[in-house]
């Protein structure tokens, strides 16, 4: 115990002594240094310092190159046992740290010191008895010596952190190491004032000591009494330190007191901010991620309050946001996608952002609305059939409040690329205009939680935002585990066979494959693939359709590769009474999923296409093709073996599972049908108070229309 003991190795900036073991400083975290550990073997023979030499560093018999130069960063590493100055501190019996005498609590964890008398200890006296002096030192450190003296003959004196006791240069406002601000030297004053009987260095002192440092240029010479200057320097940085510990106790319990109060005003949404702005300072992309995934406001500034809570004066300043802070640690790829969000942010108005509570209201109806199967398959599904469609009030709008609309809650960049770039919806002319089946494509977030938005989008209107829908996801994916991994890796291998790709794994990367796909449904943030949407297709119990680009391109326009979302994902797995027949549709573009739905129109027009099947007219009924702009059936995904069949088994198929027709054109395409009526009163009700946000601005423009008329009329 003694031998590791002795090999403990000292931290160059807070001196704590650390096992040989350490590779970094167990307090203050600092590197260890790379130069041999001087044990006090190597040390035995310490020369005394005369007056007229200069310091001569003592040498090891294994080696004669290695040099201690005169300064306390290259000191040797543990000092030798015998010297009083080690003896004399106290160790903490929380953290061992080795304090100062005097010192009534310890400078690292300011715990108090135990008042246990000890015979290498003598007992601190203060008023008149101050001056009591313990036994003089017989042996002092010939280094330490040297050091204290360099220190006291400097014009400037450095500061000590109280926290670490790291020594700082006088101009230093904080400490180099911590960041601690510098300590009040009035009140380390105004102690020392209190305690003049005490052997304080005085200026006569101090100046003497300067003058015989610098008088000449000569050699320099150890004053006439270095023990006793050495000693009443310890004594000065005792009560130096004392003094700070003092102070900076009742400081920290202020401080204390003052961010527990901060803490409980705290709220989720405040601390997955402060999370994301800890993120960008560390580069972690997840924490901006699960902020804006939460809803968060991307143009937040920090207040005083939660920079006092971040604790890190360097890296936050109040006033500042993720955007800020982004330049500030020159994270570029953040700052593209904040200042991204921000923009959309600005721009868009979607029904759930303008009514919040409404929309709880919804989020509280949709997690009632959940239930469970009992049986062998024990998935989730939805008790509620709602379809969102844009109300057909927006055409009464004038055409300057209509495009004012549709840039608000339309993603026009989606919707281009799933029109013009690759004809994905409304190519045909004929169920686009003549049976008034245009799709629009609403604007979400674009984290990766954006496939889940756009089926709640496409649903209900509002977002996944407590991540009700995932968390319904995984825990259907997980009890349904060996339901959904037949059907994913009998078509995964008929997928790749189809494509001429003739191979076989072992169970175990299969399985591992299949972990990978439990692990993302589980992630807020975490992108979702092909199975995702065929398990959400059984909670919804309907069928999802997906219109995507067929290809992954760059930002430059170059290919990537084959997509493989598009297509029609039917719930399989259920009874088909148990399921409805009509369909959602969703779009798909470079990594996005965008809610596609249309506008509420006259069930009773006799449209074409058997349109005229029901005779409500509060129906809305939306054609949405089966087929491609090249007249290819679209993919049904995960079928079983004896499912699969050429285009005609596949087209009877499409008819049980959904409500078919073949248009004028010989366009097959499924029947979506919605009721205002029959559609959830808070979602009307969402829907009218945003729509009300646009009326008001339309007897504006109707106004100055019924002044010209009038006009007119006068002429």
């Amino acid at each position: 115990m003694m031998t590791e003991q002795r090999m403990k190795w000292v931290c160059d900036y807070c001196t704590y002594e650390n096992w040989p073991s350490a590779i970094k400083c167990t307090m203050c975290r600092a590197q260890r240094s790379s130069g041999p550990i001087i044990t006090e073997e190597h040390y035995k023979s310490s020369p005394t310092v005369e007056s007229g030499l200069e310091w001569d560093p003592p040498r090891t018999e294994g080696s004669s190159s290695l040099l201690i130069c005169p300064d306390s960063s290259a000191r040797p590493r543990v000092r030798p046992a015998s010297t009083a100055e080690t003896t004399n501190k106290w160790s903490c019996q929380i953290c061992t740290y080795l304090n100062w005498p005097r010192a009534i609590r310890c400078t690292q964890c300011l715990c108090q010191r135990q008042r246990t008398c000890s015979p290498t200890e003598s007992p601190q006296t203060s008023g008149s008895n101050a001056g009591c002096r313990p036994a003089p030192l017989s042996h002092v450190d010939p280094c330490e010596e040297y050091n204290d003296r360099n220190r006291l003959n400097t014009g400037q004196q450095h500061w000590t952190c109280t926290t670490c006791t790291y020594q700082n240069w006088p101009k230093a406002r904080k400490c180099v190491v911590c960041d601690k601000p510098k300590p009040n030297n009035q009140e380390a004053i105004e102690l020392g004032e209190s305690e003049e009987p005490s052997a304080i260095i005085n200026e006569q002192d101090r100046s003497r000591w300067r003058g015989s440092c610098s008088g000449g240029q000569g050699p320099r010479r150890s004053p006439p009494t270095s023990k006793r200057e050495a000693e009443v320097k310890m004594d000065f940085q005792r009560i130096e330190l004392a003094a700070g510990a003092m102070s900076s106790k009742e400081e920290q319990e202020i401080d204390f007191k003052k961010l527990k109060q901060i803490k409980n005003r705290m709220r989720k949404t405040d601390w997955l901010f402060l999370n994301a702005c800890a993120g960008v300072v560390e580069g972690d992309l997840t924490a901006v991620e699960a902020y804006k995934s939460s809803g968060g406001d991307i143009a937040r500034q920090l207040t005083s309050d939660e920079v006092r809570l971040l604790n890190r004066s360097s890296a936050f300043d109040a006033g500042f946001t993720l955007v800020h802070l982004a330049i500030r640690f020159q994270r570029q790829d953040m700052l593209a996608i904040l200042l991204t969000e921000v923009n959309q942010q600005a721009a868009k108005c979607i029904p759930s952002m303008v009514c919040p509570e409404l929309t709880e209201q919804l989020r509280r109806e949709i997690a009632a609305s959940l239930h469970q199967r009992k049986g062998d398959f024990t998935c989730y599904f939805l008790t509620d059939l709602v379809t969102f469609t844009l109300p057909a009030d927006i055409e009464d709008l004038p055409p300057a409040v209509q495009e004012k609309l549709f840039d608000e809650v339309l993603d026009r960049d989606v919707q281009k690329e799933l029109e013009e770039e690759s004809p994905v919806i409304n190519w045909s002319l004929e169920v686009g205009t003549r049976l008034d089946s245009r799709l629009y494509a609403l604007w979400n977030r674009t984290a990766g939680d954006c496939l889940l938005d756009s089926v709640l989008q496409a649903t209900w209107g509002i977002y996944d935002k407590d991540s009700v829908l995932r968390k319904t996801l995984h825990d259907s994916l997980h009890d349904c585990s060996h339901w959904f991994y037949t059907r994913w890796k009998e078509w995964e291998s008929w997928y790749s066979q189809s494509f001429g790709l003739h191979f076989s794994l072992r169970e175990e990367q299969w399985q591992e494959d299949w972990a990978f796909i439990l692990s993302l449904a589980s992630q807020p943030g975490a992108s979702l693939e092909q199975t995702h949407i065929f398990v959400l297709a059984h909670i919804l119990r309907r069928p999802i359709i997906v219109y995507g680009v067929k290809y992954y391109k760059s930002f430059r326009g170059e290919t990537l590769g084959y997509t493989r979302f598009q297509g029609v994902y039917l719930p399989l797995l259920w009874e088909q009474s148990f399921c409805w027949k009509s369909p959602i549709a969703l779009g798909y573009t470079r990594g996005h999923f965008s809610a596609l739905v249309a506008m509420e129109n006259d069930g009773y027009d006799n449209r074409g296409a058997g349109a005229n099947l029901n005779t409500d007219d509060d129906v809305t009924v939306t054609f949405l093709p089966l087929v491609d702009s090249e007249r290819k059936l679209l993919h049904i995904h995960f079928l079983s073996a004896q499912e699969m069949g050429n285009e005609e088994q596949q087209e009877k198929l499409l008819r049980e599972w959904l409500d078919c027709c073949v248009t004028d054109g010989g366009t097959l395409v499924a029947m979506q049908k919605s009721s205002r009526r029959r559609n959830h009163p808070l979602v009307t009700q969402m829907v009218e108070k945003w729509l009300d946000r646009y009326r008001q601005i339309h007897p504006c423009a109707s106004l100055s229309d019924g002044e010209e008329d009038e006009e007119d009329e006068d002429e």
